[in-house]
């Protein structure tokens, strides 16, 4: 007896049992391999399963499993490395392996779709085309033509067919006598070359150099380079080198915005196949790039956190750019973090991966500390751009308009008499971060979170930025029905209005997830800035991810306080490397740069020591922090979370947890909480949290199962609904 064991995506931390389809022989069934997939019904839905076993036996009675109701695939779509890799992932990050699985397909072949390899639809002679006698089809001239042209080649596009003068209806002519057969025509196959790349300084030559070698095995690589070091040329070298050995390589970037920047350097470079993915395309473009990928006509794959699982059959190196970044870690669903999954895919599949930043992640500094990843530094700016000049503007008891001193004003000012950019960074999109009442004290909140309401002046609204709440914009307060009521705090929009009454007549450009909405908007920005004429560009963190911006010889910091005080033990990192990312937009060229920082807080640590320290040296005095707390990457942490229908429901659940779970934890664990979240409530629901910590990757990853275990077998009461987040990013 055979039986199918599935993974299905579904919430549920099970395989599930079903007999093979109806009309599949014996020999059939036991040659049915790991990772094909099978439609089966489920409830009252039919989907897809992901075959991960055919077995002889089952906790369940025969006669009470379904059959399945079709298999959709001959071969795997993905081999046994990315089975394996789905596996560990399902394992480390304790999430139902069906979900994990469903990640490394595209949506069409997910919901089922049949699987169709790259190529034109075309035409071939039948076995019985190939034996027809000569001058059988006198009375149809145009079939005849068509027969006597597909005797010359193997296969002919309907396109060039049709270009021939042969019709479709000719050809269904001759599929109907069983004369032609359908065909898939394959691109011819484009010779991979690339063209020679800039002369490399001492320092990166001396990395490209040491790097080389380990094409072709596994090992794990930190490059940490200051910004504008030249990074992205080391890059390029090594993978010119994996095209030459006939090697793919798969490059994660942090942000979809990122793609075009770095898909036009790549194409200048490369006359080879390069496909992106990420969630901006069409279900349609991201199944054309993934079997691209998985077929290997595309040698350069380029994508964001999501197409770590990407299949390539010919792997050669992964790059992960500016590995740093907190959108390398996924909030929801199958929260798993990129960066860790691509360094344990190098690992399955036998080849390197490279983590690059000018601002690394303490974890991936500690583990270079550690000698897992060897160390690579560049620590000079390529070609001759120099490092921009920082220095804090003191704006206690300063005027103020809309967040921008006098000495900012005038310092943009005489970077556009210099024909210069000038770019200023405000971390808080929207006009104002709420509305408030001068006569009654009234305050915009939202309905259905912990939360106040953004001001968007020119959207006439109120909005949620933590659901989808949005109002119209009230002339007169709800409460007191007065007329004074007015935005609080500072905004994008209101420093964009500012700038735009002092230097209207020079172009001014706000980048944020408001005005970035458009499927081309930065790339269009960037093709703006580099055209080289002075402007202002004004916006959010989404300029710190890595864009190359010549022309910027200032940087201003509009608001450097609202980080200094925060309580996740990673605030300080992030607000070290947020600045240190900002202030490196500037000088990238042969302008020498300038950095601006305002602060009501010019004598705190931080600021001090991001003047006259080196990241390295703040990172090491960070990482010395983290060790005395035990918290990562010295530590290891997992987040038990819930969402209920009220305040106290979630906490229960969370306090019934750790009554059962804490007698058989390992001891080197702990458990802090229950507590309510920051924002506790968020889109209706209430939100508890409970975190495990633990002084070994091991017992933590023992204790967080049993953990779940225990979960799952508690009553939910009004839909409670709970989550386990591995290596959180977000802790408070």
């Amino acid at each position: 007896m055979h039986i199918l064991r599935l993974a299905i995506a579904s919430p549920l931390r099970s395989l599930f049992d079903y007999m093979p389809p109806e009309g599949l022989s014996e020999d059939q069934i036991a040659g049915l391999q790991p990772g094909i997939r099978v439609r089966i019904p489920f409830g009252r839905r039919e989907v897809t399963g992901y075959l991960l076993a055919v077995c002889s036996h089952s906790h369940i009675s025969p006669d009470k499993l379904k059959p399945a109701i079709e298999v959709l695939d001959q071969t795997p779509l993905i081999n046994s490395a990315m089975l394996h890799l789905c596996q560990w992932a399902a394992d480390y990050y304790i999430h139902p392996m069906g979900e994990v699985i469903a990640a490394a397909f595209p949506p069409k072949l997910r919901l089922g779709k049949p699987h169709q390899e790259l190529g034109d639809p075309g035409w071939a002679l039948s076995h019985r085309g190939m034996g027809l006698p000569e001058g059988a089809l006198g009375r149809s001239p145009r079939q005849a033509q068509a027969l006597a042209l597909l005797q010359q080649a193997p296969a002919i596009s309907s396109q060039s067919l049709a270009e021939q003068g042969i019709s479709s209806a000719v050809m269904r002519s001759l599929l109907a006598k069983e004369l032609v057969q359908h065909c898939l025509m394959k691109p011819a196959a484009k010779a991979p070359r690339s063209r020679p790349g800039l002369d490399l300084n001492e320092e990166q030559s001396r990395v490209v150099t040491s790097l080389y070698p380990a094409l072709g095995s596994f090992s794990c690589h930190l490059l940490e380079g200051v910004t504008g070091s030249g990074k992205t040329e080391v890059y390029l070298q090594l993978i010119a080198r994996c095209i030459e050995q006939n090697k793919q390589v798969l490059v994660l970037i942090p942000e979809i915005g990122l793609t075009p920047q770095t898909l036009s350097r790549f194409e200048q470079r490369f006359d080879t196949s390069i496909v992106t993915l990420h969630s901006g395309l069409t279900d349609t473009q991201r199944y054309l790039a993934w079997e691209a990928a998985r077929e290997g006509s595309a040698s350069i794959v380029i994508g964001t956190r999501s197409a770590i699982f990407a299949p390539l059959c010919r792997l050669g190196l992964i790059i992960v750019d500016e590995e740093h970044d907190a959108s390398f870690k996924q909030q929801d669903g199958f929260r798993y973090a990129a960066r860790d999954v691509a360094v344990k895919r190098g690992q399955l599949e036998g080849c390197p991966v490279l983590l690059g930043s000018a601002t690394p992640s303490m974890e991936s500094i500690y583990n270079a500390t550690k000698t897992r990843y060897r160390h690579h530094q560049l620590q000079n700016r390529a070609g001759n751009a120099r490092p921009p000049s920082i220095r804090m503007v003191d704006i206690r008891k300063q005027p103020l308009e809309a967040g921008l001193s006098t000495e900012l004003m005038n310092a943009v000012e005489q970077t556009l008499q210099r024909n210069e950019q000038a770019l200023l960074f405000l971390n808080r999109r929207g006009y104002a971060p709420t509305l408030q009442c001068h006569d009654c004290g009234w305050i915009a909140q939202c309905r259905h979170c912990d939360a106040r309401l953004t001001v968007h002046r020119r959207q006439r609204k109120l909005r949620c930025h933590h659901c989808t709440a949005s109002l119209r914009l009230p002339d007169s307060c709800p409460l007191c029905q007065g007329s004074a009521v007015t935005p609080a705090g500072l905004g994008t929009e209101q420093s964009e209005e500012a700038l735009r009454a002092r230097f209207g007549s020079w172009p001014i450009y706000r980048v944020d997830s408001d005005s970035m909405q458009g499927r081309n908007a930065m790339q269009t920005l960037v093709t703006q800035l580099n055209t080289g004429d002075p402007c202002i560009v004004l916006g959010t963190q989404m300029l710190t991810k890595g864009h190359h911006f010549p022309g910027i010889s200032l940087v201003a910091v509009i608001d450097a306080d609202a980080a200094l005080f925060s309580s996740d033990f990673r605030g300080e990192e992030r607000m070290v490397q947020l600045l240190t990312q900002v202030a490196g937009r500037a000088g990238r060229a042969a302008v020498v740069g300038e950095v601006i920082i305002q602060t009501h807080y010019p004598d705190h640590p931080i600021l001090h020591s991001i003047l006259s320290d080196s990241y390295a040296t703040q990172a090491q005095t960070i990482l010395g922090k983290r060790q005395a707390v035990g918290m990562p990457p010295v530590g290891f942490l997992a987040m038990f979370r819930t969402d209920a229908a009220d305040a106290q429901m979630g906490e229960r659940f969370l306090q019934q947890l750790r009554r059962r779970a804490e007698p058989k934890l390992p001891r080197e664990t702990r458990l802090i909480g229950p507590l309510p979240s920051p924002m506790q409530r968020r889109a209706g629901k209430f939100r508890s949290q409970m975190m495990l910590t633990a002084t070994s990757r091991k017992s933590a990853q023992i204790a967080a199962r049993h953990l779940v275990g225990i979960a799952q077998t508690l009553p939910t009461p009004g839909g409670i609904k709970w989550t386990i987040d591995v290596d959180p990013q977000d802790v408070f």
